[in-house]
């Protein structure tokens, strides 16, 4: 082989690799920065690019897509002087290539130390509890911080999240003793309030029933009194009446009126509870002669017309015989 055919071949090799230097094909989600001579000029998007060999090249190849980053654990002292360990996730996108390859040197890395920083600073200031209790207040004060720091390199960071918070072992025994504590408080005190209004229940029922009975027996009494009120208006007319027929000059009808209220006493002292048997001396001609004067009085009321037809039946011969009877 000659040394033509030799530099023929070297020429040939040689243009293949300026080819493959000239042609450039970026894939998608990604943006490479092109530097002449070591100077950035310009930013190529995903697709088919074409370059003078080595007086343009490649500089750095930017991720363009939503990176997902894990900040490791770390030890976070509270505002009242709690040791927490503290982890979490950040989300951000690169927005401009050129910035985020020339105004920082390890973009992950500074991203990863903001978002460190800041978790301490957001924490440091607030106690336990609200640490542990406001942690999407963390992650907005953090998210805020970071973004803004961030600005200038050209990246957009879009979430952060608290992934935990561990308090030391002995925080997490006190808090479940206080928490039940709190509970049993809740309870007693429930409880508690059960019991009142219960009572309160209790004494409205009690206060209505004697209410009601009250008014029963208010009514039962003005009942009795009208009952009583009625009877003493019939004893009195019976007894004026009886006074116009003796002031009239019919004697008989005090014997009326003593027989009758004799009679009564007689039959309350008979029909007692505590009486079984009665056995008392009575002169039975008081009775009778009250008696007498209750036929007097009937006699008198029935007038002279009544008593001639009584005679008259009284004198009436007896009817004679049927034959054959």
């Amino acid at each position: 082989m000659g040394l033509s055919a030799v530099l023929s071949v070297v020429l040939l090799f040689a243009g293949i690799i300026l080819v493959l230097k000239a042609v450039r094909m970026v894939p998608q989600g990604y943006e490479w920065t092109v530097e002449r001579f070591g100077r950035y000029t310009h930013t190529m998007e995903p697709g088919l690019h074409f370059l003078i060999p080595i007086v343009y090249g490649v500089g750095r190849k930017i991720n363009m897509m939503e990176q997902v980053m894990d900040v490791p654990s770390q030890d976070v002292i509270t505002k009242d002087n709690a040791v927490v360990k503290v982890d979490g996730v950040v989300y951000f996108q690169v927005l401009d290539a050129a910035k985020a390859a020339y105004e920082v040197a390890t973009l992950e890395i500074a991203i990863l130390n903001l978002v460190m920083t800041n978790i301490r600073t957001a924490i440091g200031s607030m106690d336990l509890d609200e640490s542990l209790s406001k942690r999407d207040e963390i992650n907005a004060k953090v998210l805020v911080a970071v973004d803004q720091a961030t600005h200038p390199w050209g990246v957009k960071v879009n979430r952060i999240e608290l992934k935990d918070i561990q308090p030391p072992r002995d925080l997490v025994d006190s808090m479940a003793r206080q928490m039940k504590a709190e509970r049993e408080k809740r309870a007693n005190i429930l409880e508690a309030e059960g019991h009142r209004q219960s009572e309160i229940l209790r004494a409205e029922g009690e206060k209505q029933a004697a209410i009601l009975e009250a008014e029963g027996k208010r009514e039962a009494a003005f009942r009795e009194a009208e009952a009583r009120e009625r009877l003493a208006e019939a004893e009195a007319k019976a007894t004026q009446l009886v006074s116009d027929a003796i002031a009239g000059g019919n004697v008989n009808a005090i014997n009326y009126f003593v027989a009758q209220k004799y009679i009564e006493a007689f039959k309350a002292l008979a029909e007692a509870p505590n009486q079984k048997f009665v056995m008392m001396p009575m002169e039975a001609t008081g009775v009778i002669g009250s008696l007498a004067g209750i036929a007097e009085l009937a006699k008198h009321a029935l007038g002279p017309e009544a008593l001639e037809r009584q005679g008259a039946a009284r004198t009436m011969p007896p009817p004679s015989p049927r034959p054959g009877g």
